[in-house]
């Protein structure tokens, strides 16, 4: 059996979660179970939407999660802790 593959919220919320405190794209590659080319497009789709920002440091770049991406992955939180207890007594 094959295990479920997760679907484009949960890995943006695992990546909002990973950026909170600031992560290298290293980082969130690891800690989110990506490739870099699977990550890129993610990274690049929540910096032009306003939830994640690049912040240069010295001669690396770290994504923090901005307030309007602090928002969404308070709202996934819930999303998810409801789908979890909704599907717990399936």
């Amino acid at each position: 059996m094959r295990p479920k593959r997760r679907t484009n919220d949960k890995i943006t919320s695992d990546i909002l979660k990973l950026c909170m405190n600031g992560a290298s794209k290293t980082r969130i590659v690891y800690q989110a179970n990506l490739n870099s080319a699977s990550a890129k497009p993610y990274i690049e789709n929540l910096i032009n939407n306003g939830l994640v920002e690049e912040v240069p440091v010295g001669s690396k770049v770290i994504y923090k999660t901005t307030p309007k991406g602090v928002e969404l992955s308070r709202v996934f939180n819930q999303f998810h802790s409801e789908m979890n207890k909704l599907f717990s007594c399936v």
